[in-house]
C-alpha cells in the first residue's frame, strides 16, 4: 500500500493542531520582504489542500499537485464544500511536468521534499522549477531539519489516543543513507463503534541545510535565504523546520 492512502482520510484530524493560517501569513510575509509580485502559484506536494485552499480564498491563482490520489480526493471535496474552484494534478513531483512557464511562485510546504530520497530527484525538481519560474519569481519550501529527524523523531516511538483515532508510531533512523523509516499503526473507530486497523510506512530523508543549498546553486538559483522555525532568523543547531527562499 502506498503512502497516504487510507491515512489521507484521517490526515486532517491528526493535523488539526497545525496553525495553517499563521503558516500562510508567514509565506506572505516572505513574499513581501522579497518584494515578490505573486498572483499565480504552483504548490508541490499539496496534500489535502490545507495551504492551497486558504491561498485560493485569498485570491491567488493556485494549482495543487500531489502523488496521492486519496489526498487529492480529500482536497477536491473540501474545495467543493466551500465553492472554490481549484485545479489539482495527480503527479509524482520527481518527474515534474507542468506546461505553464513564467510562474510567479512555487511552494512546497510541510516536509514535501523530505520524501524525495535521492539527490538526483531533488536536482530534477529544482531544475524544472528554475526554468518554469519567471525571472523575478520566488521558490519557497521547507524541510524537517536533520536535527529533527535524527534527534527528535530518531529511533523513538510515539502514540496518541484521540476521540476516534488511536495510533502508534515507531521510527528507525539509518545513518548510512540518512533516512528515517516510519511505521505507523492506526485504529480508527467506525460509526458502529468498532475499530478498523491499518498500517502506513513512510520514509523521509534527513537533509542538511548545505546539501540542499548546494543543489539549488547547481541548478542556477543565486539568491538563497534560510530561516528557522517560522522566524526570520538563521536556522540554529536545534532548529526543527528550515524554510528556504530562493530566487534566480
Amino acid at each position: 500500500m502506498h503512502q497516504y492512502s487510507e491515512f489521507a482520510y484521517i490526515y486532517d484530524e491528526l493535523m488539526n493542531e497545525v496553525d495553517y493560517i499563521a503558516w500562510i501569513e508567514y509565506l506572505e510575509q516572505i513574499m513581501a520582504i522579497e518584494n515578490a509580485s505573486v498572483k499565480n502559484i504552483l504548490e508541490l506536494a499539496c496534500g489535502t489542500g490545507n495551504i492551497t485552499l486558504p491561498l485560493a480564498i485569498k485570491g491567488y491563482d493556485i494549482v495543487g499537485m500531489d502523488i496521492s490520489e486519496e489526498m487529492l480526493n480529500v482536497a477536491v471535496k473540501k474545495s467543493k464544500e466551500i465553492g472554490v474552484d481549484i485545479v489539482y494534478l495527480e503527479q509524482d513531483i520527481r518527474n515534474l511536468e507542468f506546461e505553464v512557464d513564467g510562474l510567479d511562485c512555487v511552494l512546497c510546504c510541510c516536509d514535501g521534499f523530505n520524501y524525495i530520497l535521492k539527490d538526483k530527484h531533488l536536482k530534477n525538481i529544482f531544475t524544472k522549477v528554475y526554468y518554469q519560474m519567471k525571472e523575478e519569481g520566488i521558490f519557497i519550501f521547507d524541510i524537517s531539519s536533520y536535527y529533527k529527524l535524527t534527534k527528535i523523531l530518531g529511533d523513538n516511538t510515539y502514540g496518541e489516543e484521540k476521540e476516534n483515532i488511536t495510533y502508534m508510531w515507531q521510527n528507525f533512523f539509518n545513518y548510512e543513507n540518512n533516512t528515517l523509516d516510519m511505521d505507523l499503526v492506526f485504529f480508527v473507530k467506525d460509526e458502529n463503534g468498532k475499530y478498523d486497523k491499518f498500517n502506513e510506512y513512510h520514509t523521509q530523508r534527513a537533509y542538511k541545510e548545505n546539501e540542499i543549498a548546494n543543489i539549488l546553486r547547481e541548478v542556477g538559483f543565486s539568491k538563497i535565504k534560510t530561516y528557522g522555525d517560522f522566524s526570520f532568523e538563521k536556522p540554529k543547531e536545534d532548529t526543527e523546520r528550515i524554510t528556504f527562499v530562493c530566487k534566480k
